[in-house]
């Protein structure tokens, strides 16, 4: 089941319950609340949907070379919120 952002209601879910210090998880709130595609999430950062969806999760911890763009790009998408 899916609901208006595209994103299953499990993957909603599993994301809140995650623990907030992995930098995937907190991509994956922010991702969910601004409606952004996973397929967009994951051809900024170069890997599979899959990868995308373990990170929202907190099944896999991002790559070094992923958590500083992770980080970067959680700071433009907290300042585009509170510019809405």
């Amino acid at each position: 089941m899916t609901d208006s952002r595209g994103y299953s209601s499990r993957i909603i879910e599993t994301n809140k319950s995650a623990s907030t210090s992995s930098p995937g998880v907190m991509l994956g709130r922010m991702c969910i609340a601004q409606e952004i595609p996973v397929s967009n999430v994951a051809d900024f950062f170069g890997v599979s949907r899959m990868t995308i969806y373990k990170w929202f999760k907190g099944q896999e911890i991002p790559r070094k070379k992923h958590i500083e763009k992770i980080e970067d790009t959680l700071k433009k998408l907290k300042r585009k919120t509170h510019l809405d």
